[in-house]
Parts: C-alpha cells; sequence; structure tokens
C-alpha cells in the first residue's frame, strides 16, 4: 500500500521550536565536522547528513525513548536527533575515550546503550537482519517497544534487505524500515541499481504495507512517522517507510563527486528542509528572524564547546589496545 499524499499534523509552538533546534544542530554539526576533517582532526572516513535533517528528526520524534534505533554509516544526524550529546559524538569522532564508543568506532560507529542507538553500522544493509532480531525479542518479551531501522537505497539492492523483509514479514516483529533514497548511493544513480525505482513498491511482495513521503519536507515526514509507528506499535507488524531526499555534500569526504551534475545538487538545495521550516514557524509567527539568529548562535556555541571538550578529550592507554577485542582468559 501506498500512500500518494500526507497531510502533517499540527504542531505547538514548543515543538516546533524545538524541530528547528535539531535540525539547525545537526546541520552545523557537521559543517564543523567537515572543517574538523580538513585539519585532521577527524581521520578516516567521514560521511556527512547534510540535506537529510528533516528524515532524522521527522521520525525520531515519533520514537519513544525505549524503542531501539539502529543507523547506517551516515548517522551523525540520528545520533543528534536520538538526544546523543554533541560533545560524545565530537569526541568519537576525534577518536578520545570520552566519546560514546571510547574514541574505538569514530564516525563510522556512534553507539549509545543509554539511548537505545545501537549504531552506526559500516556493512551496507548488515544491520537490517539485527534490527529483526531486536524486534522479535520485544515480541517474544511482549513488549510494546519497536525497532527503527534507517538505511540507504543502496542497502535496498543487497540480499540482506530481502532477507530481513521477508523474515520481519514472516515472524510478524515490530520493526520500522526506514529507507532514506538520496538516489546515488555511493555514487550509482538508482536507475542503475534498481528495476523498480519506486522503493516503496518493494514492500509488497513480502505483505508489508508501505509508503512513500517527501523527505525534504519535515512536516510531511512527521506525519508519516507518526503514522507508521502507530501502526507498527499497534500491529507488531513490519512497516516500511522510503523517504525520498537528498545529500548536499559528496557521499563522503574522500569522494570527488564526478557521478552527478552540479546544477541538479543547485536545484536540489532550493528545497532545503532547514528554510522551509523556518518558513512554516515565520508565517505562524511562531518565530522571528531575531530568535532564528539567537538560535544560530546558540548553536554555534555549543558546537564550539562540543570540539574544545574532544581536544581536551585523552586517547585510549596504549595498554588497553587489545581490550574489546580480544577475550580475556582468566584460566
Amino acid at each position: 500500500m501506498t500512500n500518494s499524499a500526507v497531510l502533517p499534523k499540527p504542531i505547538d509552538v514548543k515543538k516546533g521550536l524545538l524541530l528547528l533546534y535539531q535540525m539547525l544542530l545537526i546541520r552545523r554539526f557537521e559543517e564543523k565536522a567537515a572543517e574538523e576533517y580538513t585539519k585532521a582532526k577527524i581521520r578516516g572516513f567521514l560521511h556527512l547528513y547534510i540535506g537529510e535533517e528533516a528524515v532524522a528528526v521527522g521520525v525520531n520524534q515519533a520514537l519513544d525513548e525505549d524503542d531501539h534505533v539502529l543507523g547506517t554509516y551516515r548517522e551523525h544526524g540520528h545520533a543528534l536527533a536520538r538526544g546523543i550529546d554533541p560533545d560524545i559524538i565530537m569526541a568519537e569522532m576525534f577518536g578520545k575515550r570520552e566519546g560514546c564508543s571510547r574514541g574505538r568506532g569514530g564516525s563510522m560507529h556512534l553507539f549509545d546503550v543509554e539511548k537505545k542507538f545501537y549504531g552506526g553500522n559500516a556493512i551496507v544493509c548488515g544491520h537490517l537482519p539485527m534490527a529483526v532480531g531486536m524486534a522479535l525479542a520485544f515480541k517474544k518479551q511482549k513488549k510494546t517497544n519497536i525497532c527503527c531501522c534507517f538505511f540507504g537505497e543502496g542497502a535496498a539492492a543487497e540480499g540482506e534487505f530481502h532477507e530481513a523483509m521477508n523474515l520481519a514479514s514472516l515472524w510478524k516483529v515490530p520493526v520500522l524500515f526506514v529507507c532514506e533514497n538520496n538516489l546515488y548511493a555511493m555514487g550509482t544513480a538508482i536507475r542503475y541499481s534498481h528495476a523498480i525505482t519506486e522503493l516503496e513498491k518493494k514492500g509488497a511482495g513480502y505483505g508489508i504495507e508501505s509508503s512513500a513521503v517527501d523527505g525534504m519536507d519535515l512536516l510531511a515526514v512527521m506525519d508519516a512517522a507518526n503514522a507508521a509507528v502507530q501502526k507498527v506499535r499497534s500491529s507488531g507488524r513490519p512497516y516500511f517507510l522510503v523517504c525520498n531526499t537528498y545529500r548536499f555534500r559528496a557521499h563522503s569526504m574522500f569522494d570527488a563527486e564526478l557521478y552527478r551534475d552540479k546544477k541538479e545538487v543547485e536545484e536540489w538545495k532550493k528545497r532545503d528542509p532547514i528554510p522551509q521550516f523556518e518558513k512554516h514557524l515565520l508565517e505562524k509567527k511562531w518565530i522571528t528572524e531575531n530568535e532564528i539568529e539567537a538560535f544560530e548562535m546558540k548553536i554555534e556555541m555549543k558546537i564550539k564547546l562540543a570540539v574544545d571538550f574532544a581536544e581536551a578529550g585523552t586517547w585510549e592507554p596504549l595498554d588497553q589496545l587489545t581490550k574489546f577485542v580480544y577475550s580475556e582468559d582468566d584460566g
């Protein structure tokens, strides 16, 4: 089943301002991460979430604190929307042990048990079977929690995607599959990798209710996510939500981005979810231009403090190098 139109539900002033704050925090955090990467403060791979903020914020606001969340290696936005402190995320990306994974995971492996955030997974589609397993555990434990799994359209071409969808439907488990379709996977246009580019149609083959939504429209994502979460929680069955979105930056900081036209990127930037939502709040007179500037200043200071925290962090001692790598033999 596919919904062709989504009507946004009304929100109040307090929630509207929180949602704008979260999207701005993600955008500015990612911009600072790119800057620190060029200084070699952040190393390895770095995949930025710029342009996709409405998906992370719109879906996460529909979840409860006891629901489980899994993401891909482009997960900074999900982690921030989930409420993980920017300080410990930045420290993790700097490789410091004050980070959420003690500096061992870096950008692609953010993890926070308290926030029920289980990655950050570097293997494309590797976390979908994990999500089904978590949801199966909820079912066996007779809990009302659900598992929300974010992944890109590149993962939807992998075998694990089909295995996970099949088992989720067969076992009737409460998992919300959220596909962030940004059209290019790593660098291959969707038309070259999917015979059916309307990805939501893939759910029907497994008896999974599905819908697609404009992932650049925060209100639309919220409405679609609220409806999807409610259905998963009430039925105990899986749901497949496709958020059609676009990343404004390259796949990673190593990507020369030769596979898409710059004019296309500029056209998509006209649909930037943040100015769209700011305009909505301004029209409702819930915020003023001066208050938006104050938001920006507050976030700028928060991110500066996060960088300071990361800079002041400590490296893992050499004698701890094998900790969490090999099991300890007490015998």
